[in-house]
Order: C-alpha cells, then structure tokens, then sequence
C-alpha cells in the first residue's frame, strides 16, 4: 500500500531518484515508526510523514518523523551525534562501555507551581544509564549521576527547584536546540542533550520561558515518566515518580529566544 509518505527534494538528491519512488510506493519503508523528533509512534498508512536524512562524515541514516514535527529534510551532524541517531532510530543500547550513550528522550510542557506555570522539560532515557568506564552491572545509575551534576531530588511539585549554575536551555527560532552544561577546565558550554533535529514547542510553553527566562528541568530513569499525550498526564506522572523518589530537577537559565 503507498505510504503517506513525504520526500523532500534533499533527501531525494542524497537518496536517489530510485530509492525515493520505492519509498513512497512502500518499498523499505516501516509502516508503523518510532518519530525520530518525539520519539512518540507513527503509521506511515495513517498519517504523513517526513523522511529525514541523517548525514555524518562517514555515515547517512533515513529516519521518519510525523509531518507535524518536522518537514523532509536532510540533517547534518557530526559521526558521533550520528552513531546516537542510530541508537534512537533502531532502539538498541550502546554496547559495553558505551552504555552510558543511551539516548535521552525529551518532552516540553508546562508545569504549574504556585498558582502559575512554568516551562518544563523532561528527560527519560530509553534505557538504563550505566556510569562512564563501567560495564553497567552496577545497574541503573542515571540519577545518581545527575545528583552528582547538581541536580536535587524532587520529593513534591509544589516547589520550585534551585537553579543549576553553568547549565542553560538553547531555544532559537523558538524551536529546542539542547541543554548545555558547563564545558571542562571552565571551557566553552556543551552539550548534554542535543537535538537530532530542532524539536517544536508550543507558543505558550515558549512565551512562558521567554518571560521567566528559565526552565524548569526534570529527569527521572527509563519507564519511570512514559510518553503521556496531555500535560495534565504528564504532571501526574511527575507527581507518582516525586512521590516514590525516583524524579530530580534543576531550574536552568534560557540562552535565546
């Protein structure tokens, strides 16, 4: 069956005339997709959907986003941004040592704290986060980690988390590009988690953070938050992961607008 499927002419340079037409009548393409921009399901038979060419140095990747996140496009990124991309796009963990590579899923939405809201983000890993240099025996330790960053424990939501100094939220074009955290020896910020393609927020999560210039950030292990479709969901879960001791947070300055 054809898919309800978009190729851009880049993409359609980079993959050719052939691959393209066999793309767009169904051939090698999934009908059911995780969405390489937020990471929630797609059904090329349902739904448009974009082709996204990742392009490294050595290495390309074709992912599929829903239309409504982002257009067909070919990205650039540097070969080991691409090797994440690959990891978010096929699902499968870092091996060995590596397995603190896991990807970080990340979800906007606003969060209301003291009779008003804030801009938040959520970050959830798709898997277990091992410590750099371990094999990961040593189980899940992606709030430990954190914890050792700076950022606290949030035991209940009706408090705003400290802000974590040297971190920042880079929005351009009102799109989400990263999280930055302070580069070493008092070096230039990079990135902690880095878009594969900018990721669209709403204009009133994006009014919020331009008026307060801060975000607020909560992150929580694999499987703790989910993929909830409606913020009032997402709180919940917040709530539940505060309430078992399982979600930190840290309240981070917006770089850009």
């Amino acid at each position: 069956m054809p898919r309800m499927l978009d190729v851009s002419e880049d993409v359609r340079a980079e993959i050719g005339d052939a691959e393209a037409d066999r793309l767009l009548v169904g051939d090698n393409t999934p009908g059911s997709y995780d969405c390489t921009s937020c990471r929630t399901p797609g059904d090329s038979e349902q739904e448009r959907t974009s082709t996204v060419l990742f392009v490294g140095d050595e290495t390309a990747v074709l992912a599929f986003a829903h239309a409504t996140c982002i257009p067909s496009q070919v990205v650039q990124v540097a070969e080991d941004q691409l090797q994440g991309a690959v990891r978010s796009i096929t699902g499968s963990e870092a091996e060995g040592p590596g397995a603190e590579q896991a990807v970080l899923g990340v979800t906007s939405g606003l969060v209301l704290i003291d009779d008003e809201l804030h801009p938040a983000l959520v970050v959830e890993p798709t898997g277990a986060i091992a410590r750099p240099g371990t094999d990961g025996s040593r189980g899940d330790e992606f709030l430990q980690l954190l914890l050792e960053q700076g950022f606290q424990p949030v035991h209940r939501m009706d408090q705003m988390p400290a802000v974590l100094h040297g971190w920042s939220i880079l929005l351009a074009m009102g799109q989400l590009h990263a999280v930055l955290q302070p580069g070493t020896d008092g070096g230039a910020p990079v990135a902690w988690w880095q878009a594969h393609a900018p990721l669209q927020v709403t204009e009133g999560w994006r009014s919020a953070a331009n008026k307060s210039q801060t975000v607020l950030v909560f992150a929580a292990p694999a499987g703790v938050i989910g993929q909830q479709p409606r913020e009032d969901l997402l709180r919940d879960a917040l709530d539940r992961a505060a309430v078992g001791g399982l979600l930190v947070a840290a309240a981070m300055p917006l770089a850009g607008t």
